[in-house]
């Protein structure tokens, strides 16, 4: 396993995290997965062999269900792992079952923290930005839950790039945590994170998790022009996440995904993973699975040694446009980059 700094924090975390989405099968998440608990703990045993040490889970998964069965299933391990955990979503019809204000937060973490089994969350999110909460207010309980030792690190999740500046300036003032890492959506698909996230987060020293590192499946290589919609997957079930805007480009990527790997020996999900893995500021992938013969094929991607040409290849079939102010300040600019400029495209 490789273990990578979270930002500008002490933590080490896998280059591979183990995600929790598919567990509980509740609701609408039925249509990714019903794992319970003899599944985790087999998930668990294969995770924890290859040397993964971060669980990544959310209060709104299965509504809590998810939380409930990592804790039974990390019974026992649990000062093995790092547990990354959110709240913000709804998970209920009141006025305050909602959101990021202080009163939420603080109630939500200590429901976590029981249905854990635990007494600290190594790193809690914000799940989704709340436009109607003081960022401030946000902030300062993020900080009195460190203090309590209630949570350990601090990170967000689905922010823009404005968003997640205005809460690392929230917390200039003495008193307020600061947000070490940000959980995004990034894969060779969906390349938008680079035009401001990435490089804000390269400036602020801020560590970047990823979910749904894959496309929730489309490009594992399962999915083709021929078979777009694989049988047995999510999408068969329903599942409409993410949204793809061009699926002729889709088909492209995935056609340069499945030549490399045939060069490699493994499936296009490793040389996606792999191209993750190469990127600015991401320290951790956030991989799910049905199986652990699925989790055991992922793993090779921390193998894969992708060449300078097959790199090259991935950017031109998926690299987006240069929007503005990114294509002016690339005529005019470029000769003064920093570290955090230029980064669409490298």
């Amino acid at each position: 396993m490789r273990y990578n700094t979270l930002g500008r924090s002490g933590l080490k975390v896998s280059a591979i995290a183990m995600g929790t989405f598919t567990f509980g099968g509740e609701g609408n998440f039925a249509m990714v997965g019903n794992q319970g608990v003899d599944e985790a703990r087999s998930l668990f045993d294969c995770a924890l062999d290859h040397g993964v040490n971060l669980i990544d889970t959310a209060n709104m998964y299965s509504t809590g269900t998810a939380e409930e069965i990592v804790g039974e299933a990390l019974a026992g391990r649990r000062d093995r792992v790092l547990i990354s955990s959110k709240a913000r979503m709804a998970i209920g019809d009141g006025p305050n079952d909602e959101g990021a204000s202080r009163w939420h937060l603080i109630r939500e973490c200590e429901r976590s923290l029981k249905r854990l089994r635990t007494d600290h969350i190594d790193i809690y999110h914000i799940h989704e930005w709340d436009g109607q909460t003081p960022v401030e207010e946000t902030m300062e309980a993020l900080h009195t839950l460190q203090q309590q030792g209630k949570i350990r690190y601090a990170g967000c999740s689905n922010y823009t790039a404005w968003q997640l500046m205005k809460s690392l300036m929230a917390s200039e003032k003495p008193g307020r945590a600061r947000f070490v890492t940000q959980q995004i959506h990034y894969t060779l698909e969906a390349r938008e994170a680079e035009y401001e996230l990435l490089p804000a987060s390269v400036d602020q020293g801020v560590g970047v998790t990823v979910w749904s590192p894959l496309a929730a499946g489309l490009l594992s290589g399962k999915h083709t022009r021929d078979t777009p919609v694989a049988p047995d997957s999510r999408q068969a079930r329903g599942w409409t996440e993410p949204p793809i805007r061009d699926q002729e480009r889709l088909w492209r990527i995935v056609d340069v995904l499945n030549d490399i790997a045939a060069v490699h020996e493994v499936e296009a999900a490793q040389i996606a993973l792999a191209w993750l893995l190469t990127r600015p500021a991401v320290a951790s992938l956030v991989v799910g699975g049905s199986s652990v013969a699925q989790f055991e094929r992922n793993f090779r991607a921390l193998d894969v040694v992708l060449s300078e040409a097959e790199l090259q290849r991935l950017d031109e079939v998926s690299r987006p446009p240069l929007i503005y102010p990114l294509w002016h300040q690339a005529q005019f600019a470029s000769p003064r980059y920093g570290a955090a400029d230029g980064i669409l495209g490298s």
